[in-house]
């Protein structure tokens, strides 16, 4: 059997990651083919309709999304359009379009995430340059400090604090992009590190903590990893998969001063070669292994 990965390296046959993949598709029987979506068409001039996938004559029994190009607002609806026929016409698409949607606009994540009562930092989002400064001005009078994120964007590219030093006007720039996300800071006193938290099937599979020398720990930025096990956090984490309704996820988690913990956010396309790093689960065989199962049960 031969299954598309979903990359946007196809080029580095889906980079380490892919590489993980095709060995453990490898060793189900299985052939990994490394697909990018621009190089598929939606064709609608037959009797049905047909997604075209470069090196694939019918419908792939599944398709595991390991990364999406950024494109203009057209190019990235086609391409999720293209997933979300895939599921419509029967494919069991790993993470899905709904599921990638609802976790790449940070917006809609923190919404999820409240409104199925898990702790999140406050959060505010606008378009208004006037209503953000107003906000911010607001917090920093009040002594809180925010975080200033790009609504789609991931390894910490483009997040910036904002403190007292920093009151004149933001410059709007490539990250903010017309639109304004910007949180509470969560203030951790001693506790200068944050967890990462690998879930599959709705079940915490291997959870890392994440320090580095700044107050972002991303793995991409040189942040050092320790393998974690901690019940509160896995449950925590497993109770964010639910609420944004997904396959599988890294859930980003932070403890405060006091000790409680808050969900910073829900990666529906997370790396995994840090935390496979520390860790003795074979993330990558975890993952085909739970995919090729749901796609089984599916077609019962």
């Amino acid at each position: 059997m031969r299954v598309p990965i979903i990359t946007d390296e196809a080029a580095q046959q889906g980079g380490w990651h892919g590489i993980a993949l095709s060995q453990a598709f490898a060793a189900r029987g299985c052939e990994a083919v490394f697909v990018e979506l621009q190089d598929c068409m939606i064709d609608l001039s037959g009797s049905q309709p047909h997604i075209r996938i470069p090196q694939f004559e019918k419908l792939p029994q599944f398709a595991f999304i390991r990364g999406i190009a950024a494109g203009t607002l057209q190019q990235v609806i086609t391409r999720l359009n293209i997933l979300h026929i895939l599921k419509m016409q029967g494919s069991y698409v790993y993470n899905d379009a709904k599921a990638i949607e609802r976790t790449v606009d940070k917006g809609m994540t923190s919404f999820l995430l409240m409104h199925h009562g898990i702790a999140t930092p406050a959060t505010w989002v606008c378009e208004s340059r006037q209503q953000a400064h107003s906000l911010i001005q607001t917090q920093l009078q009040q002594h809180s400090a925010l975080v200033i994120k790009p609504l789609f964007g991931s390894q910490g590219q483009g997040v910036r604090l904002i403190t007292q030093q920093d009151s004149p006007p933001l410059p709007r720039d490539m990250f903010v992009d017309g639109v304004y996300y910007l949180q509470q800071m969560i203030h951790t006193g001693k506790h200068n590190y944050d967890y990462r938290v690998f879930v599959v099937n709705h079940q915490a599979v291997a959870a890392m903590q994440r320090s580095g020398e700044g107050w972002l720990h991303n793995v991409a930025r040189g942040a050092q990893c320790t393998w974690v096990e901690d019940s509160e956090i896995q449950a925590l984490a497993e109770r964010a998969s639910r609420a944004v309704d997904i396959d599988y996820c890294g859930v980003d988690i932070i403890r405060d001063a006091e000790g409680k913990l808050w969900v910073l956010e829900v990666n529906s396309i997370p790396a995994w070669r840090g935390l496979q790093s520390v860790c003795t689960v074979d993330i990558a065989q975890t993952l085909v292994d739970d995919l090729i199962g749901k796609a089984d049960q599916s077609d019962r």
